[in-house]
């Protein structure tokens, strides 16, 4: 491994002697009697969709697709309409969801070879020094499982067994990184040389894994969604005596312009594929509910479902075929609400207060220490960890706010906005990646500083910089700050860590014996 420079090293707590005022609160505990459903450590699981829009869904207000068993969580749970990734693209939305950082802080954001998401074969992925929320469960003793899209680096030192999971199933990256796609980029490559370098070495046909083996390649990827809800379905009720956390990225709606689906959804929604895909998917999380309750363990498992970045959507007016983020503004793959606010549901019969709604900014990198609050697990502290423990918010509690000060959108290496409380401010550029308001104000490369009412201004649609420049100066006193910790373009931030990079990479391919 190299690029090891400001990294910790994981560690492991070592043993202390105990004071007689712990062993006597030991012993306390142990002579008073315990109901065995108040000694459990709650279950988790995280539902990741793959590029689905925040109007996606009936809770959020779509009426092309039926999404009955989400909205029975809805009634059931907790809606979340301020909950945001932290990029509009997979593999950085994926690095902070495991690692409670924001991408640009342990370098997943961008690489030399790749750009900010990783292909095939690439040399880098997550380091394996640093600590992802499964390894914060698995030293709780929970058994911890991975079913579904990885997308944070392909070769074995960076699969999801070495990253905490003790079992994994699913595919590497994204399913739309075929062999045949490969030989595109390649060609690509070939005639234009602003393109990622791919290192000369083609992609093989998308594989299958369970653990560290290839099982299966190339996949069926019609039958994904279906596959994946049965092995999560099996995976459930082999560890139901003891706390589990399992992550489930999903791999659909995904990121081709005609997403797959089983044959018993083929054609049967209002929307072509992408709506067959979503119906599908709230098929997956009614199977998934079903189980928890028929196991007798819902009331102890809390259950989010929520998506790793906004709808691409088609730039055609009243056309649904690539998603909605409505009523948001903008489009995936950028720093616009439409990327960054995601349809978010959260469900715990009996903890998660039915019928609600949160109003309050949170986000992925908050689940690292939430989770690790409710199961009396420890986040590493001899590293900076950007989430915030949102136990008030996720309970309803009376008056909790949200824990940001301010919070960063970045499009790769460039800070673009800065979000605190109602406002949002997209920083002066002069230069510019994706910028999401260039076409609609007019301002090569958002020129000027750009602010909105986000909570007031659901579309975004005034800009009021100039009503309120007291809010301007202070959130660019905020930009400068994230400039100084993260990074920004080609300035390096003293906060950021190593990504991981190994030398001649090779494909995960189905082995001989097979």
């Amino acid at each position: 491994m190299s690029r090891r420079a400001n990294l910790p090293t994981k560690t492991k707590n070592t043993m202390k002697t105990p004071s007689l005022l712990t062993l006597l609160v030991l012993l306390s505990c142990l002579l008073a009697p315990v109901r065995a459903d108040e000694a459990r450590k709650p279950n988790f699981i995280i539902v990741y969709t793959d590029n689905l829009g925040y109007g996606d869904i009936e809770p959020f207000g779509s009426e092309v697709h039926r999404t009955p068993n989400l909205n029975r969580m809805a009634k059931e749970g907790r809606k979340f309409t301020h909950f945001c990734v932290t990029a509009g693209v997979c593999t950085p939305s994926r690095a902070s969801i495991m690692t409670g950082c924001y991408s640009q802080r342990v370098r997943m954001h961008d690489n030399p070879r790749d750009g900010w998401v990783l292909r095939p074969v690439s040399p880098y992925g997550l380091h394996p020094d640093e600590v992802t929320v499964a390894e914060v469960l698995q030293d709780a003793g929970y058994a911890t499982g991975m079913i579904g899209k990885w997308h944070l680096g392909d070769q074995p030192e960076f699969l999801p067994n070495q990253q905490g999971f003790d079992y994994f199933f699913g595919i590497p990256y994204s399913d739309d990184m075929t062999q045949e796609a490969g030989r595109r980029a390649a060609e690509r490559q070939k005639s234009n040389p602003r393109a990622p370098d791919l290192g000369g070495l083609a992609w093989p046909p998308l594989p299958l894994m369970e653990n560290e083996t290839v099982i299966e390649a190339p996949v069926d990827r019609d039958g994904l969604t279906k596959r994946y809800t049965e092995k999560a379905l099996e995976w459930i009720e082999e560890n139901r005596d003891r706390p589990f956390f399992l992550y489930f990225p999903q791999a659909m709606p995904g990121s081709t312009s005609q997403p797959f689906s089983s044959p018993e959804f083929r054609g049967k929604s209002a929307n072509g594929p992408w709506g067959d895909s979503i119906e599908e998917l709230d098929w997956s999380q009614g199977q998934l509910l079903d189980k928890l309750v028929e196991l007798g363990i819902a009331e102890n498992t809390l259950v989010i479902w929520t998506s790793d970045n906004g709808a691409p959507i088609n730039p055609k007016p009243g056309d649904l075929s690539r998603g909605s983020n409505q009523p948001l503004h903008g489009r995936g793959y950028t720093t616009a609400e439409g990327a960054f606010r995601v349809p978010t549901l959260v469900w715990w019969p009996g903890t998660v207060p039915a019928g609600t709604e949160c109003a309050e900014l949170c986000t992925t990198m908050d689940l690292l220490p939430t989770f690790a609050a409710l199961a009396g697990g420890e986040i590493p502290s001899d590293r900076t960890i950007d989430g915030k423990d949102i136990r008030p918010l996720l309970v309803g509690e009376e008056g909790a706010e949200s824990p940001y000060e301010a919070f960063f959108y970045y499009d790769g290496p460039q800070l673009q906005a800065v979000r605190s409380g109602r406002w949002k401010l997209f920083v002066p550029l002069e230069t510019w990646r994706n910028h999401p308001h260039f076409t609609r104000q007019g301002e090569a490369g958002g020129g000027k500083p750009l602010l909105f009412d986000v909570v007031a201004d659901i579309a975004s649609e005034h800009d009021v910089a100039a009503e309120h420049p007291e809010v301007v100066e202070r959130l660019m006193r905020y930009a400068e700050r994230a400039r100084e910790d993260l990074g920004d373009m080609d300035r390096e931030g003293s906060g950021q860590r190593a990504i991981g990079e190994v030398e001649n990479p090779t494909p995960r391919v189905l082995s001989a014996a097979r």
